[in-house]
């Protein structure tokens, strides 16, 4: 039994889960969620309890199990608390700046790069070097912060670019061992 899979999710007040056949629905205080969920999986919901089983061992069945639970999990915790990710810029002379809706990334190009969110997110800038992204579904805001962070991925000898909140970067040592012969 996958050990994700079998764990119960529960549903907070102010949170609707509507099942019909392979598709549900989530609304929130935060918005509408809805998703096809595969065939063979079944979805339960008793008083605000929501459990996902399946109906063999079969390994389809086993790798399906997990991944509806952490689908549906995610869901539920979009429109109710929603998700972000911190963005953070270092280098000299790189910034943000919001524009509209739009972000406008100063990089080191020779031109300010704009990027336009994707539906379902919003772009905010703390200072002129912090990028927080957020929204209510998982898989969208992933995606958008994968994209800014690939405008200008860490560089390996300085650490300049775009990196996520927290991530360590290792750093290359450089050409140190061509001053230490002569």
């Amino acid at each position: 039994m996958s050990r994700i899979g079998k764990m119960p999710i529960q549903i907070p007040s102010g949170v609707k889960v509507n099942i019909e056949g392979e598709s549900i629905t989530v609304n929130g205080p935060k918005g509408e969620l809805s998703r096809k969920i595969p065939t063979d999986m079944i979805v339960n919901l008793e008083s605000d309890v929501l459990t996902v089983s399946r109906p063999s061992d079969n390994t389809k069945h086993r790798s399906y199990h997990g991944l509806t639970r952490s689908l549906l999990a995610n869901m539920v915790e979009g429109v109710s608390k929603g998700f972000e990710k911190k963005l953070e810029i270092v280098g000299v002379g790189y910034r943000a700046e919001k524009t509209g809706d739009n972000l406008t990334l100063r990089m080191g190009y020779s031109h300010p790069v704009v990027v336009t969110p994707l539906p379902g997110t919003t772009l905010s800038v703390e200072g002129n070097n912090r990028i927080t992204v957020s929204g209510i579904d998982k898989e969208v805001v992933g995606e958008m912060a994968a994209e800014i962070r690939a405008i200008r991925r860490p560089d390996a000898y300085k650490g300049k670019g775009i990196r996520y909140a927290g991530e360590v970067v290792r750093l290359k040592p450089g050409k140190a061992g061509k001053a230490v012969g002569k």
